[in-house]
């Protein structure tokens, strides 16, 4: 059973939730976030990339960041920018992104669910990348970018939340500046207790979304623990803040790829080598993969769509057979010596949202070719994690992005 609880939460007052939101902190560089900040002064990425209020020599990961982050979201708790709820409850937080809207609960998850499995994993992280997420919420004492999470759709937590939503007025509804809508509703009552009962009864919650963020709040979890021996495991340190939708909800998009060089190879060698394990057929425009098993690629000015031949269609293993897995082990490694993509400088991601003008745009400059993704599906997201085993980095790219500071779990 999996333990997902209500939490107090601290909030933006309602007449600037919609400036204290923000993208996750991981979205910009360090020069677009000082844009930003400079752009909207209360925005929650002021405390998140706290580097962008002081001066640019100062180190990202400086001591002196997180110190600054922590003095400036107390202040901000101390102005009214931030109030905090009274009593533990969950929340429902549905974003609406052209046209499609997608409803899940911000709650939170547990640490020992986490760390013996029950919440599963797709991808690795790594360490370097942790640490700054760790200062930060160490710093704080606080989690204030949540946790995107997935869980099989269950009929008695759906009519919850539109029992809800309909009956209770949204504490925040407003379209952000990118155009994505975000509204979010309390869950009152007897129905704390019925969400709770529910999802005690599902076994398994996947991660779909920010792998560093949740393992960084473990990790100051379990160091809280260690600070205070005599811990109960009701402290909020032992639960970490998420938003969990259904999995009927979620879309994931491409995660395309771009590569700097063809490996000393001509374009027409390039071509041929390709056509050992995939069909190769030229487009007359630029063209989405239409299934699984395709992947459209952009070399020299024109469009090819590769089509995996039956054997590799016959795969079966629950990573080998993903569409990511095809190109890397078949094309990119082999053909091009992308040996690890998480390592080699020559290729580079982009995620779906950017669509394919940006993939012929980076092949005309710093890259040579471009391939564009036929998406994982949340299915095959689930069949990798319950097999327990991890996906190739850059597999999913979800949208749209949970905002932080919208909801902060303080520990």
């Amino acid at each position: 059973m999996a333990v997902i609880r209500p939490f107090q939460a601290v909030r933006p007052s309602d007449n600037v939730a919609d400036r204290v939101a923000a993208l996750p902190y991981d979205v910009y560089n360090r020069e677009e976030a000082k844009a930003e900040t400079q752009r909207e002064p209360l925005s929650f990425l002021c405390i998140d990339r706290a580097e962008t209020q002081l001066a640019d020599s100062v180190d990202t990961y400086a001591p002196e960041v997180y110190d600054t982050a922590k003095k400036l979201f107390e202040s901000r708790l101390q102005d009214g920018t931030f109030i905090t709820d009274a009593d533990n409850a969950y929340y429902i937080y549905q974003l609406e992104m052209d046209g499609r809207t997608q409803t899940g609960i911000a709650a939170c998850a547990s640490v020992d669910d986490y760390v013996e499995g029950r919440i599963k994993k797709h991808e690795n992280t790594r360490e370097e990348k942790e640490q700054d997420r760790i200062c930060h919420v160490d710093s704080l004492s606080a989690q204030t970018g949540p946790i995107f999470l997935a869980y099989r759709s269950r009929e008695e937590i759906n009519t919850i939340v539109s029992r809800t939503m309909k009956q209770e007025k949204a504490l925040y509804d407003f379209v952000a500046p990118d155009g994505v809508a975000h509204r979010v509703w309390k869950i009152v009552g007897e129905d704390v207790k019925r969400i709770q009962d529910a999802f005690a009864e599902i076994n398994e919650i996947y991660i779909a979304d920010g792998h560093h963020r949740a393992a960084s709040a473990v990790k100051v979890g379990l160091k809280r623990r260690k600070e205070n021996p005599g811990y109960d495991g009701t402290e909020e340190f032992n639960y970490f803040l998420s938003v969990l939708f259904p999995d009927d909800q979620l879309m994931i998009m491409d995660y395309n790829r771009c590569v700097k060089d063809l490996n000393g190879l001509s374009a027409e060698e390039f071509l041929n080598k390709i056509g050992e394990n995939f069909t190769v057929t030229p487009l007359a425009a630029a063209s989405h993969p239409r299934k699984k098993g395709q992947v459209s690629m952009y070399l020299e000015g024109t469009w090819y769509e590769l089509q995996a031949k039956e054997e590799l269609l016959a795969i079966t293993d629950a990573v080998a057979s993903l569409d990511v897995s095809l190109l890397q082990d078949y094309l990119l490694r082999p053909i091009l010596g992308i040996e690890d993509p998480r390592t080699d400088s020559r290729i580079d991601f982009v995620g779906g949202i950017r669509g394919l003008e940006e993939l012929e745009r980076r092949a005309g400059e710093d890259m040579k070719v471009s391939f564009a993704m036929y998406p994982t599906s949340i299915g095959e997201l689930f069949a990798v994690a319950d097999a327990g085993l991890l996906m190739p980095p850059k597999s999913t790219w979800f949208e749209p992005k949970l905002r932080s500071g919208l909801l902060i779990h303080r520990i």
